[in-house]
């Protein structure tokens, strides 16, 4: 489910806070809100692939293969089978990121 609570926050506080114009207000806060819910704001996760993993850069290859092994094996979707299809929509982008992090480490480790 899309969050939308941000949006209804923006509205009212920009019409409260700009009672000039309130209905200019609302829509500023109105566009604010949505950004926020769909995390435009957010910090990329992806620039750190160790933290993806949950690891410090001088982690060495066996703790890489070790962290990636316990992720891989507790967001697997294929584990998931018989879950809610937004679990396990939810649990495939999270191995996605995992499989990402994890070759981009034996990327940057192979140079």
């Amino acid at each position: 489910m899309k969050r939308w609570y941000g949006k209804l926050l923006g509205f009212f506080a920009g019409a409260a806070l700009l009672r000039s114009n309130p209905p200019l207000g609302a829509l500023i806060g109105l566009l604010i809100g949505h950004a926020f819910d769909v995390d435009w704001f957010r910090l990329r996760r992806h620039d750190n692939p160790y933290g993806v993993l949950g690891l410090t850069e001088d982690a060495t290859d066996a703790e890489v293969e070790k962290a990636y092994r316990r992720l891989i094996s507790q967001y697997h979707p294929d584990r998931l089978a018989g879950a809610a299809a937004e679990l396990r929509r939810q649990a495939e982008a999270k191995a996605r990121e995992i499989n990402a992090a994890y070759d981009r480490i034996r990327t940057l480790r192979q140079r």
